[in-house]
């Protein structure tokens, strides 16, 4: 698909703890009828899409390997094809006690599909898409292509889609525990301090999902991780969301050149900003973000802190290399329940991914197994002195 006419999503916000995740395409969708909509991709040939879309050519995968960190690329996509009419019931006809989240893509809503088989039914998340605009479809799409047959315990599972007369709708696993955002600059009752240990185990899962991304054969670069894209289920095990930008990447160290930078400020990496170049490191970068996000509880970009501390990574890097200066920055709501021995091998690891340059940063499987590293060290330490 041609990157020039992608935009910038504004993702779904998740106002709520409960929430999902979002998904896209960048398949070929075609149908029996008559009614198509066209699109160019980036060969320049065109490919069209019915009101009625019963069939996805997801050749553009041939080119990646089956099995990677934990997880598979199916050869074909196993999604089921709702009717509006099916999915209109399942949220009582999108009412608005049922609306999740909503951004400039649409609206997320809770849904409850009954199942044929027994008494029970399932819960999901139903996102309906705004149709106005292209950018709605090419994200549709986007979802479609990459969820559809990727398979990861850390990636959140696209049920299926619909696509009827003017409506574009992708249906989710529900997630329970709503974003990673909500719980750490969200506020009030409802919104409880996320402890340091599940933290570290959201951080783990965050990386184990983009790690598989990263290591096919050509890798996917995700392209906008940022903490509302990783969604927690009842468990607070992470999933990312939301692949309406993803990518197929370019071999070795080359990039992707786009002439329309998208992705979120603060979060996106400066050689992208700057030069619209993009590399599986770039969403390295956007993983470093999170990680300091994590430890201080300090959003990316907050317009109201001081200025010239408006973008996090502007002044955070030097609060982060010294155990004195780590334990200032250090989320409040933590109190002193953290273990400053795994903190500052975290800061630093941070750090590390957000090098300027990308050939400096680790890969995601490198910053995974440091992860688990600092995790098991720490669970050690509290064998020993559970023992003593």
């Amino acid at each position: 698909m041609s990157v020039s006419n992608q935009v910038t999503p504004a993702g779904i916000s998740y106002s709520q703890a409960a929430s999902s995740g979002s998904y896209g395409t960048n398949s070929t969708i075609t149908s029996s009828t008559a009614t198509t909509t066209t699109f160019t991709t980036s060969s320049g040939s065109s490919s069209n899409m019915s009101s009625s879309s019963s069939s996805i050519n997801r050749s553009n995968f041939s080119s990646v390997s089956d099995y990677s960190i934990g997880g598979q690329i199916l050869p074909t996509s196993n999604l089921r094809v709702f009717t509006f009419a099916e999915l209109k019931t399942a949220t009582k006809n999108f009412r608005l006690d049922n609306l999740l989240g909503e951004g400039g893509f649409g609206k997320v809503y809770k849904g409850w599909l009954e199942s044929s088989r027994n008494s029970s039914g399932t819960t999901v998340a139903v996102k309906k898409l705004n149709t106005e605009g292209y950018q709605g479809f090419e994200e549709w799409q986007s979802e479609i292509h990459f969820l559809g047959r990727l398979y990861h315990p850390n990636l959140v599972k696209l049920l299926g889609y619909c696509y009827e007369e003017t409506e574009l709708l992708l249906v989710y696993e529900y997630m329970q525990r709503g974003s990673l955002e909500n719980h750490l600059f969200g506020r009030g009752a409802a919104v409880q301090p996320l402890p340091w240990d599940l933290r570290l185990k959201i951080a783990i899962g965050a990386a184990c999902g983009l790690s598989f991304l990263h290591t096919s054969d050509r890798e996917i670069i995700y392209r906008d991780f940022k903490a509302s894209n990783i969604l927690l289920d009842g468990s607070y095990n992470a999933k990312i969301s939301d692949f309406g930008l993803a990518k197929l990447g370019p071999s070795a160290s080359q990039s992707h050149l786009s002439t329309t930078v998208m992705g979120t400020p603060g979060y996106a990496a400066p050689e992208y900003m700057q030069t619209g170049h993009l590399y599986v490191k770039s969403d390295v970068y956007g993983f470093g973000v999170v990680l300091v996000e994590i430890l201080t509880g300090l959003r990316a970009v907050d317009l109201n802190r001081p200025s010239g501390r408006h973008i996090l990574t502007d002044w955070i890097k030097p609060e982060l290399q010294d155990r004195k200066k780590l334990k200032k920055v250090m989320d409040p709501q933590l109190g002193d329940k953290y273990p400053i021995k795994a903190a500052l091998p975290i800061a630093k690891l941070a750090i590390s991914c957000l090098a300027p340059e990308p050939k400096l940063r680790p890969s995601m499987r490198d910053v995974l197994e440091r992860l688990q590293g600092i995790q098991a060290a720490t669970n050690r330490t509290v064998e020993v002195r559970g023992a003593n």
